[in-house]
């Protein structure tokens, strides 16, 4: 379970999303989200889903490995579903004491389900292209203008990059653990839901002692590179819109047009 968490990891590649500008990304992330909100019929989340096989065949993102991200989640998305079964109104389908299942209830199920997990590989998309390092120049760019109310904008953005960076590595470093445990003949799935919870703790202790020791070495790493906050940082690459970002960007224009369209039309 813990090797099908891929949130942070990139694959690089040399197609025509890895080649956009981070920038664009990002906002296009942003504008897709927002679209996947408006979206509020079938032909809402049919465009939505549309768009993201599209982009998933553009930077060449086999459907397995976004399915696969969604495995670890997959309870958090039912869930949420069957929340929302009984928040539906009109005739009852069935009904027993407080619980009511109505046509509006399963379809605002199932459109909440799609939407979850549309937006989770929506932002799985945008690692798997991006690195790390573009990331964070693309964020600070983003948010470069907060820099006059002084707002640690460098500071935020390494922060979330550090973050995104390190939680593939937190994942190899658990799996490790467990494996090491069950050698000594620890079992993590069987037995009551207390027992389980017990088990945990022989495998939470040495992770936060290893993520601590990490901290510390990446911080001396960062001091022996005389890295401190505030400045202006330089980069090795400068960061600017080419033709294809603006394309990009014009079409995510016409995305969230049409998810307004979409939106007044029945269901």
């Amino acid at each position: 379970m813990l090797k099908d968490i891929t949130l942070g990891q990139y694959f690089p590649g040399d197609t025509l999303i890895h080649r956009l500008d981070p920038r664009t990304k990002l906002i296009w992330l942003v504008g897709y989200i927002t679209a996947l909100f408006l979206a509020h019929n079938v032909w809402g989340y049919a465009l939505m889903l549309g768009v993201l096989v599209l982009e998933a065949a553009l930077g060449r993102i086999r459907p397995k490995t976004l399915l696969s991200g969604l495995k670890p989640l997959i309870f958090i998305v039912i869930f949420t579903a069957i929340i929302n079964l009984f928040y539906g109104s009109g005739e009852a389908l069935w009904e027993w004491w407080i619980f009511r299942i109505t046509a509006d209830g399963i379809r605002r199920a199932v459109f909440m389900a799609l939407r979850i997990m549309l937006l989770i590989c929506g932002s799985f998309l945008l690692t798997y292209t991006t690195s790390p390092l573009q990331l964070t120049d693309g964020l600070e760019r983003l948010l470069e203008p907060l820099k006059k109310l002084r707002v640690p904008v460098s500071e935020l953005a390494m922060m979330m990059s550090i973050a995104l960076r390190f939680i593939p590595t937190l994942i190899e470093e658990t799996d490790k653990i467990m494996s090491a445990q069950k050698a000594r003949g620890a079992s993590f799935d069987t037995g009551k839901l207390t027992e389980r919870a017990r088990a945990l703790v022989p495998l939470l202790i040495p992770l936060f002692v290893s993520a601590f020791r990490r901290a510390d070495e990446l911080a001396t790493a960062m001091e022996c590179r005389c890295y401190h906050t505030g400045g202006q940082r330089t980069r090795m690459k400068q960061l600017v819109f080419a033709r294809r970002d603006i394309l990009t960007l014009l079409v995510l224009a016409g995305l969230l047009a049409a998810a307004i369209v979409l939106r007044g039309l029945g269901t």
